[in-house]
């Protein structure tokens, strides 16, 4: 990190000596942050030259005092270059410091303390400000970081005085490599490692961030949603097995109101309450994000409510649908498809993008609506739904047909009345 940097000798003229004489201090200037070094040297105030920044005349006495004014100059370079060799955070008064002598003791900092302590604290905050899988992503990266480390350096930890460009390129052609990350896991990854050096920096434990000059970007996914075919398929479909038919009514109800699994195994009889068009509604809060979300409930998702109203597992266990572990519900979801003759990988999450899609936005309900009802905090996030939509495409482009052959129409009479 470039500093700016400047010396000027000056004398105290207001210090005066007994003798007359009155001193001569350097001002050291960095940043715009200024401090004043005593020389240890004076001389006749008439003798001094300030834009020289010497003492005028050619007696030993002036000599003597230009001479080491000189070295007092040199050393303060040498000092300046010393401590951006060493990567040393350098102030005002930290540069002071060494020309006096005093010199604060260098703390070799490692990297894996420093993001322990961060994902500690992480941890601490599940709940306030993180959801439980966010300390999770944290634990996974530095765990991938510490394979890293002793796949690369043979190391179990690092300086990070000794972190620099080629060490985050490095990690990113591991990840994509020898982990077989695809680009926005390894792309997440590293940005979660950007976080911990924010801190490093910000500390001024590191004057230089190593991601200076780094660039990377995540790719858009394609969401898989189910068409309105598929989606009838499911709900018509009677399995054998009961429990099928319960993961299927808790998949259907997460197609209806777009909440993410999270958010279904959470949702409490006293989140469902009467909106202002005097209908049922969800008001929630998701985990992943503490967003609000407000959901007005349609006539399936209400049946499904009803059916499960008096299940005794639910009332047990205070849930509104007899919701598995994610795991399980995926395992029986794909189950679920090989029954249907659904192609698609079939995952509670496919459910979300479902409703998103298929159920309102291909319905004509606004994308301000849909993201409200998703608890986006960004549209945009929403709008990823909406470019994957042939069916809004296709419906635009008819209405655009429309117009067009109407304005021909009307041309072809004028012509011919003419």
């Amino acid at each position: 990190m470039t500093k700016s940097f400047a010396l000027l000798f000056q004398m105290k003229r207001t210090k005066a000596l007994p003798n007359g004489n009155a001193p001569i201090y350097l001002r050291i200037t960095i940043d715009s942050e200024r401090v004043e070094i005593a020389t240890k040297r004076n001389a006749p105030p008439d003798k001094w030259n300030t834009i020289a920044q010497k003492v005028m005349g050619n007696t030993d006495e002036a000599k003597s005092v230009n001479n080491h004014l000189k070295t007092v100059e040199q050393k303060a370079y040498e000092v300046y270059r010393e401590m951006i060799e060493r990567n040393i955070p350098i102030t005002a008064q930290t540069f002071k410091d060494r020309m006096n002598g005093i010199e604060e003791e260098v703390v070799c900092r490692m990297l894996i303390p420093i993001f322990e302590d961060h994902n500690r604290q992480v941890e601490a905050l599940i709940g306030k400000e993180y959801a439980p899988a966010t300390a999770i992503r944290y634990q996974t990266t530095i765990k991938h970081v510490k394979n890293f480390l002793k796949w690369k350096y043979k190391v179990s930890d690092i300086n990070i005085q000794d972190l620099d460009h080629e060490f985050v390129t490095s990690l990113e052609f591991y990840l994509r490599t020898v982990r077989h990350c695809n680009n926005n896991s390894a792309v997440k990854y590293i940005k979660n490692l950007k976080k911990i050096i924010h801190i490093c920096v910000a500390n001024n434990w590191l004057v230089r961030s190593p991601f200076i000059n780094y660039k990377t970007k995540i790719k858009e996914v394609i969401r898989d949603f189910l068409s309105s075919d598929e989606l009838d398929s499911i709900s018509e479909k009677r399995f054998v097995s009961e429990r099928l038919n319960q993961v299927r009514d808790v998949f259907l109800f997460s197609c209806y109101t777009g909440l993410a699994y999270a958010d279904v195994n959470k949702l409490k009889r006293s989140e469902i309450s009467t909106g202002i068009d005097s209908q049922k509604w969800i008001f929630t809060t998701r985990q992943k994000t503490e967003t609000a979300s407000r959901i007005p409930l349609l006539p399936v998702a209400l049946d499904l409510l009803k059916k499960y109203e008096d299940y005794p597992a639910c009332i047990n266990e205070g849930k509104l649908l007899p919701v598995l572990s994610n795991q399980k519900m995926n395992a029986y979801l794909k189950e679920i498809a090989d029954v249907c003759g659904i192609e698609k990988e079939l995952t509670f999450h496919i459910a979300r993008h479902t409703f998103a899609t298929t159920v309102t936005l291909a319905n004509g309900v606004s994308i301000e609506s849909v993201s409200k009802m998703l608890g986006h905090k960004n549209i945009r996030t929403t709008q990823h739904y909406a470019k994957i939509l042939d069916s809004t495409v296709s419906r635009d482009m008819d209405m655009l047909r429309g117009k067009m052959e109407a304005k021909k129409s009307a041309v072809l009479k004028k012509v011919t009345n003419q």
